[in-house]
């Protein structure tokens, strides 16, 4: 049975060993090939592409309202962050704009700097990648580190994040679809951001290391998760009403989403036997995941799937430690069997077949059929980046770009390992080089995050089963195609 992954990295074996193994998944094989000896990671890849280009040229919001937006999102996001180590700020240009000045103070990193860093430098909150990807003017390109990570530095976030909402609530609701419904969010941020407050000032008066410090903490982490999901819901208010990623007439003939979906998926093991989350028994495994429909075509086929019931009582077929890949059916069919696309045609049991969809970066839709290399782009950055533990992506045969079906992977992200970027599954044809070996495979675009329950991926082993999969919220988005 056929088993695609898209994703490849070579192992570069210790010089006096003379041998290489490739962690390249094939046609024909179920697990990632190994070979003895010392192993290390190599991968070239070129620098991240900087570029502060406006994303969407027909997003019309206020420019006042999406820069104070910017602003409350680096507040909201560096606030907590700057409690987690300890780092310097770095320097950036915020041509004079005293709203961008002041969160460059603060200490928000951008979408666009974070995307080509490693380690502590990559945004790994889906939520917040998945704000990033919204097509609205606040593409957060404020150039700094995380922030001085500092209790009092957080404080000082926590305040200006108050006097943002009252100065700018006006302008930003004037951006919204309904300027009262954005009203009543930010009225319910601001009530929130008392208890995060005391939070902070508790963890500030309580001895380091101390268990009244780490409940603080715990609180203030809590009120700050509950301040980022309303500040989601803002921002989708701001997409223009009745917004649609412009799709090619080659692939009316596809199911497409038109906005985001949200799946629940549930996954047992056989038996009953339990799943081990650092030392803790579950009897299942609960996600929620967030699919993007503004790369419609790749987020369509998936929440059309899960809406026919194609992954119920579907096993894991792959969990290396890597990714946990399914959707490979029972019988020869390597994935779904349906019609075929009248561009990319169809697999070669009857599949149908999807194209390579890649949304990069200040684009106005995505790239069809086609890896960022071919198109001279090598090095730019993807809306959504392989940058969060649980990141989805789309399973596809070495070589060909073109034969997605049914198959995707939850990617157990190490930012140490596939820093975003600079990772090999970016929207790339990516070679990865031994001195005289190289394998180049067709790679995916992350279509969406798992938001809860990324900590089960982990325990997921190969033959595990998904007992549910439904879509529990933009359903009215999915367009089928027309007969």
């Amino acid at each position: 049975m056929v088993r695609f992954s898209g994703l490849c990295v070579i192992l570069a074996v210790a010089a006096s060993t003379g041998s290489v193994g490739a962690f390249c998944p094939s046609a024909t094989t179920t697990s990632w090939g190994s070979s003895t000896g010392s192993t290390a990671l190599s991968a070239a890849a070129k620098k991240e592409t900087e570029g502060s280009k406006e994303f969407w040229h027909n997003a019309q919001q206020d420019l006042k309202s999406t820069v104070a937006a910017v602003a409350l999102a680096g507040a909201l996001w560096a606030s907590p962050a700057s409690l987690a180590s300890q780092s310097s700020p770095t320097m950036d240009s915020s041509n004079g704009n005293p709203t961008v000045s002041m969160l460059s103070q603060m200490g928000s990193a951008s979408a666009k700097e974070m995307a080509s860093g490693s380690g502590a430098r990559v945004n790994k909150d889906p939520e917040s990648l998945l704000r990033y990807g919204l097509p609205i003017k606040n593409k957060e390109d404020i150039k700094n580190d995380i922030g001085s990570k500092r209790k009092a530095a957080a404080l000082d976030g926590v305040k200006k994040v108050g006097s943002m909402l009252q100065k700018d609530q006006k302008a930003m609701s004037a951006s919204c679809v309904d300027g009262s419904e954005c009203d009543k969010v930010m009225e319910s941020m601001k009530d929130g951001l008392d208890p995060l407050e005391k939070a902070l000032k508790a963890s500030q008066d309580a001895f380091t290391g101390s268990e009244q410090e780490r409940d603080a903490l715990d609180q203030a982490y809590k009120s700050q998760v509950g301040l980022a999901k309303q500040l989601t819901t803002l921002e989708e208010q701001m997409v223009p009403l009745g917004y649609e990623t412009p799709v090619p007439d080659d692939y009316s003939d596809l199911p497409r989403l038109k906005a985001r979906a949200t799946v629940e998926m549930t996954v047992k093991r056989p038996g009953n036997e339990p799943f081990n989350v650092q030392g803790t028994n579950f009897p299942e495994v609960k996600m929620t995941m967030i699919i993007d429909g503004y790369a419609p075509i790749t987020g369509g086929n998936f929440v059309d799937l899960v809406k026919r019931g194609f992954y119920d009582n579907m096993k894991i077929q792959r969990s290396d430690g890597f990714v946990v890949q399914t959707g490979d059916p029972d019988g020869e069919a390597d994935g779904f069997v349906g019609k075929p696309n009248k561009s990319v045609g169809g697999g070669k049991h009857g599949e149908r077949l999807i194209p390579l969809e890649i949304f990069i970066k200040g684009d106005k839709q995505p790239i069809y059929e086609s890896a960022i290399e071919d198109e001279g782009r090598g090095g730019e950055a993807t809306i959504l980046p392989f940058s969060s533990y649980g990141a989805m992506g789309w399973a596809r045969d070495e070589y060909e770009a073109n034969s997605g079906s049914s198959q995707f992977f939850w990617l157990l992200f190490d930012s140490d390992l596939t820093p975003a970027g600079k990772n090999v599954l970016d929207g790339r044809y990516p070679c990865l080089f031994l001195p005289t070996l190289a394998f180049v495979v067709p790679v995916s675009y992350s279509f969406g995050y798992v938001v809860e329950g990324s900590d089960f991926l982990g325990a997921i082993q190969e033959g595990d089963v998904i007992t549910s999969a439904k879509v529990t919220a933009g359903l009215d988005g999915l367009v089928q195609p027309k007969e």
